[in-house]
């Protein structure tokens, strides 16, 4: 669940998006110790809170939609080392 909170600061308006990515990054974790990393075919490479794809968006100033019609974007997060908590087979993508 993401929660927003907006707060005025100096005649500016804050908005500030929040997630618990806690249970995901606990469920990519069992399941990459358990093994399901996938097929050779098609791998599971993990699952990745909403949050972070809305800040790359941000960051890039790209809509949603056009990061997952982009290989190359959904590479760059998937491949983000600092989003590997998430990841269930841990191979380059």
């Amino acid at each position: 669940m993401i929660q927003t909170g907006i707060q005025a600061d100096e005649g500016r308006l804050i908005v500030r998006r929040t997630q618990d990515c806690t249970p995901i990054a606990e469920q990519t974790k069992s399941l990459h110790n358990e093994g399901y990393h996938g097929s050779s075919d098609f791998k599971h490479a993990g699952r990745i809170p909403f949050i972070f794809f809305e800040d790359y968006c941000n960051k890039n100033n790209l809509t949603f939609a056009e990061v997952m019609s982009n290989k190359e974007h959904l590479k760059r997060i998937l491949n983000d080392p600092a989003l590997a908590h998430f990841r269930v087979w841990k191979g380059r993508v």
